[in-house]
């Protein structure tokens, strides 16, 4: 899936969801090692509980962040499913 991010430095998410786990993320865009990161931890994640720790997340002043929109794409993907 392609997700288009909104609010954050990062233009887009790719990912796969494969019986409900999380797999090949990318962040196009944003902060690199962050993002990276993230990538990272939610490799293999069951998707609503990445979405249950992302949710939220707010980059200093902005209400949303690069993990939140992370949330939202995965929470739309599961809607497509």
């Amino acid at each position: 899936m392609l997700y288009r991010t909104k609010g954050v430095c990062s233009q887009s998410i790719e990912f796969e969801l494969v019986d409900g786990k999380i797999h090949n993320a990318q962040f196009q865009g944003g902060c690199s090692g962050n993002t990276q990161g993230v990538c990272s931890l939610v490799e293999g994640m069951d998707a609503k509980e990445a979405i249950r720790r992302m949710s939220g997340i707010r980059c200093g002043r902005k209400p949303t962040s690069c993990p939140d929109q992370f949330a939202r794409a995965i929470e739309a993907a599961l809607e497509q499913a």
